[in-house]
């Protein structure tokens, strides 16, 4: 009798169309029917009515079932369709999103989820790292996307850009001149902005003097080694390590702590920094403000967290025990 009430319920979602479809899904979810579950997702895949409906459906519909696996894969092709378009926060949002789910069920996060995400946050982290003034970071952030930029089809020439800008300004002189050279490609050339067009010709000219200021390097948190801050792969037994995402670095054993907002890895004292920063920061943008006799506005000295954008403080972030990082770090390799 129950199922006959999903089963009726269903229909009249479906027949209401797009603005039930989140009801429809949660009836559906409720259920755990598979005829029900063909029903809605038939509907979704536009067999009806010739119209297939917006993918991020079909997803939501696999995290109702509790098909993670399946919801994984969704959530890679919508976010790899969104990256393309260059709707960047939409695709970091997805991706988060599942990586959580999925390490909430004990559910192993497969690397085609974990890759996109690291490239898009370590994009996001760029500008953020080189407003505090933190040049040598943002630019190795912008070097890590910039290997894999065919997968930001929209705006290459504007991040081929910004890595040359990024690198000249941390004293990367050799990665300047490398991607100043890619920018003057015919296919780019004519797509780079004027204002920086005379500087990039101007780097490729001075090809004399290329030395690059060396990585500085931190303890692999598996095997202890010194490897560059920004390695992601322990050099020992090729594991993925898990990235800080204040830094964009690697984490350390001895300064590990979770983001009590994203869930997700971060090194504490970095992360504590970035509190005090961005808290000072804010606090001078309210003053201004102020200054200009603008009305407070709500949550202007919160601090917000670089995964998220939902409120963090200094006191939320526990630094973890060893063996609390052991557990965290076997179950991230698995």
């Amino acid at each position: 009798a129950l199922c006959n009430d999903y089963g009726r319920a269903l229909k009249l979602f479906i027949k209401c169309g797009e603005k039930e479809v989140h009801a429809a899904i949660d009836i559906v979810g409720k259920a755990r029917n598979d005829a029900l579950t063909h029903t809605l997702i038939d509907f979704l895949m536009g067999e009806p009515d010739g119209v297939p409906k917006d993918p991020n459906y079909i997803y939501r519909l696999y995290i109702a079932l509790g098909n993670y696996p399946q919801a994984a894969k969704t959530a890679v092709i919508i976010a790899k369709q969104e990256q393309e378009l260059g709707n960047y926060a939409q695709a970091h949002a997805i991706l988060h999103e599942t990586i959580v789910k999925l390490r909430e069920q004990k559910v192993h996060v497969p690397q085609a989820l974990r890759h996109p995400f690291v490239l898009l946050h370590s994009y996001v982290l760029a500008g953020k790292l080189a407003r505090r003034g933190e040049q040598d970071l943002a630019a190795r952030m912008l070097l890590r996307v910039a290997k894999s930029i065919s997968k930001f089809p929209a705006h290459v020439v504007p991040i081929l850009t910004s890595v040359v800008v990024a690198c000249t300004k941390a004293g990367l002189k050799q990665s300047a001149h490398e991607y100043a050279l890619q920018l003057m490609k015919p296919e780019y050339r004519s797509k780079i902005d004027a204002k920086f067009k005379r500087k990039i010709e101007a780097i490729i000219r001075k090809a004399q003097d290329l030395d690059e200021i060396a990585e500085p390097t931190s303890k692999c948190p598996v095997s202890s080694q010194q490897i560059p801050i920004t390695s992601l792969e322990c050099p020992t037994t090729q594991e993925e390590l898990p990235m800080c995402v204040v830094t964009g670095r690697h984490v350390e054993k001895e300064d590990f702590c979770v983001c009590p907002n994203s869930r997700m890895p971060a090194l504490r004292s970095h992360y504590l920094q970035y509190i005090k920063t961005e808290g000072a920061a804010a606090r001078t943008r309210a003053i201004a403000n102020e200054a200009k006799g603008g009305e407070p506005v709500k949550g202007q000295l919160e601090v917000l967290d670089p995964v998220c954008g939902k409120p963090v403080m200094a006191s939320e972030l526990t630094l973890m025990a060893p063996e609390e990082v052991d557990a965290f770090l076997k179950e991230w390799a698995k």
